[in-house]
């Protein structure tokens, strides 16, 4: 074919080099049979414009109009066979698509067909020839109206079920994507595994059959080189947009207003924000990045449509996750609530990165915008009601005292809640840096960054000194509880008890390493301090019954039987008396309550033990009520937190 083009290439302003162009041709198209289709239309498209470039003159060449006739006929002749193809398709009501690649690719042919004869058809002025391009149009516009159709078809009838149980991924490993099955593993596990985080091999679900994707392609890429992208990215919009709410659905996200979150029992509500966080994860680290694949792989070679498709499609979906967040933060800043708010927190903040690369540009800002103010807000939130905890803990009082002065709900609540923070440590860091509290600078000993001792210039973390504060607050509340016991020695068992408990949280813990060795050492010596105070207001009045001051026989340095009896019977009744009330005490921990057994054995026993061996001689065997191995016995019921008595007990 090279030297036909070589023929109708001379110096084309001379007009008779133009007219013999059109003729030579003329004669290649009768003359040669052996040409292909896609040459013929080449010749016939260049000899049209020929013929334009010529008509200022046709005068000159009488043969002119004839090539012309003859031209326009071959452009006529392949429009009806592209307008054939693409209205018997609108005859049909099944989808193009559904009868295989071939069928397929004859429609796609015919529409570019079409695209071809309309650019040739739009540099003519005549009316025959404008008949023509009218034509070539409408078939154009039927063409586009029927690729939308199928375009969404395709896109529908070949969508992958989202289902997080269960589901195989595409790992992205120097660009060679490959199936990998994850079996039965839980979902919730991939995403919590460092491979999931950013910056690891990207994980990828199929969310339209692979298969089709390639004629999604081939329809979106001549959609909007006919000027009808439009139409095809707004198609795709909808169809996706539905699929991620579907997603949600699936992830047991609801559409909730602000009224609905505020008004609902917090079981409930607790139960909506561990939804809430899964499907985060969920839904940014699998879906939008799989969403975000898909559409790179069908528009990605349109620029920026690929990145407004993923916008529009997903923005709802999204911003119903965030209105959740939104309405969270309004509500009451409840002390309950607090775990829940730093774990949404978190949970935004470390996917924060990952949005940021999903929605990269100008189309995403919106959504990017939205999760930063959420994000604030929900920090903003948990800061309000860590604040607020120590108010609360301040505020608890009671007008009654705590039976059998054991552990008080508020110290467990309390500490159990510090505990449970040790593992935001960081971010409640990060949320408390720009809080200046004074008064955990100055006000007490305890929370005096100056006092903690544990190092020459160490300084305790801001979460570190507001828990140093908790439990100072805590402390106070308890020693005003103390108060409420008419008994000073239960008063002192349940502070012994109480901070006993608090400083064996703080051992055991990571509230260990963020209050101090030498803070936990003053909770140890406060509430051996309370055991001795309970032991003295227990014992001291009763020991003293075992002395030896006072027994004489007035005048003389014998021993009054009488005197000894008596003392012997007093002893008896109060440590009766002592046994009756303390049995009903309550020490849950088994080794404190051990070791003040251990300690009062040996005060109370050794000093008994004595007090009878050195008067043996005077005391009669039937003023024995109890021997010392049964007083020992009888320490052993003490503080079980069940009362006992000893009226029908008589051991000999």
């Amino acid at each position: 074919m090279g030297e036909y083009i070589k023929t109708i290439t001379p110096d084309l302003e001379d007009e008779e080099n133009v007219i013999a162009a059109v003729q030579q041709i003329k004669k290649v198209l009768k003359s040669n049979k052996n040409l292909t289709d896609s040459a013929r239309k080449i010749l016939a498209d260049l000899g049209i414009q020929l013929l334009n470039v010529g008509r200022a003159d046709e005068s000159k060449d009488q043969g002119l109009g004839q090539d012309k006739d003859e031209a326009l006929g071959e452009i006529e002749e392949r429009l009806n066979v592209a307008q054939t193809k693409v209205y018997y398709w609108e005859k049909e009501q099944t989808m193009i698509w559904d009868f295989g690649p071939e069928e397929s690719n004859d429609y796609l042919m015919a529409v570019e067909e079409t695209q071809r004869l309309i650019e040739s058809l739009s540099v003519c002025k005549d009316s025959e020839e404008d008949v023509l391009l009218r034509r070539a149009h409408d078939v154009l516009q039927t063409a586009m109206v029927r690729l939308e159709e199928e375009f969404k078809h395709l896109l529908v009838q070949n969508r992958q079920p989202f289902e997080p149980e269960h589901m195989s991924f595409r790992s992205n490993e120097e660009d060679d994507r490959s199936i990998i099955s994850f079996g039965e593993e839980s979902v919730d596990d991939m995403v919590q595994r460092d491979s999931m985080s950013r910056g690891s091999d990207e994980y990828i679900i199929e969310l339209v059959h692979p298969t089709v994707i390639p004629d999604l392609k081939r329809i979106a890429n001549l959609m909007f080189d006919l000027n009808y992208g439009r139409e095809c990215s707004q198609a795709f919009i909808n169809i996706r947009k539905d699929a991620l709410d579907d997603c949600l659905y699936v992830l047991e996200v609801e559409k909730l207003s602000i009224e609905d979150v505020l008004t609902m029992e917090w079981k409930t509500l607790n139960a909506r924000i561990r939804r809430w966080i899964r499907a985060m994860k969920l839904f940014v680290r699998v879906y939008l990045a799989s969403e975000k694949w898909l559409v790179d792989q069908i528009f990605g070679e349109l620029e920026s449509v690929g990145s407004f498709c993923f916008a529009e499609s997903s923005r709802a979906s999204f911003f119903q996750l965030l209105n959740f967040g939104e309405a969270i933060t309004i509500g009451p800043h409840q002390p309950e609530k607090l775990i829940c708010f730093l774990d949404m927190y978190e949970v935004l903040e470390e996917l924060i990165s990952d949005i940021d690369v999903l929605y990269f540009d100008e189309t995403g800002s919106g959504i990017r915008l939205g999760c930063q103010e959420i994000l604030r807000r929900l920090g903003d939130c948990a800061k309000a009601t860590f604040l607020e905890f120590e108010n609360s803990v301040a505020s608890s009082t009671t007008s009654t005292p705590f039976p059998g002065g054991g552990i008080h709900h508020l110290t467990r609540y309390v500490m159990n809640y510090i505990k449970a923070l040790t593992n935001y440590n960081d971010t409640l860091n990060v949320l408390l840096s720009d809080h200046e509290k004074t008064d955990l600078v100055s006000s007490s000993p305890d929370t005096s960054p100056a006092s903690d001792g544990d190092g020459e210039n160490s300084r305790p973390s801001a979460v570190g000194q507001h828990f140093r504060s908790f439990i100072s607050t805590l402390e106070t509340n308890l020693e005003e509880k103390s108060k409420l016991y008419k008994d000073d020695a239960l008063g002192n068992l349940f502070l012994m008890n109480n901070i006993h408990y608090m400083a064996e949280k703080e051992k055991i813990s990571e509230l260990r390493a963020t209050l101090g060795d030498n803070f936990i050492r003053k909770h140890n010596g406060k509430f051996q301090k309370h055991a001795m105070n309970y032991e003295r207001a227990t014992w001291s009045s009763i020991l003293s019954l075992l002395r030896d001051e006072g027994l004489n026989n007035p005048g003389s340095s014998s021993i009054s039987k009488t005197l000894l009896k008596e003392r012997l019977q007093n002893f008896y009744l109060a440590f009766e008396e002592v046994y009756r009330s303390q049995t009903a005490w309550s020490i849950l921990d088994t080794q404190l309550r051990e070791d003040l057994r251990i300690s009062t054995s040996l005060k109370v026993i050794q000093a008994y033990r004595t007090f009878v061996g050195r008067h043996t001689n005077n005391i009669s065997d039937k003023y024995i009520k109890y021997n010392a191995d049964d007083l020992e016995s009888f320490l052993l019921d003490f503080f079980e937190g069940s009362p006992k008595s000893l009226h029908s007990s008589h051991r000999k």
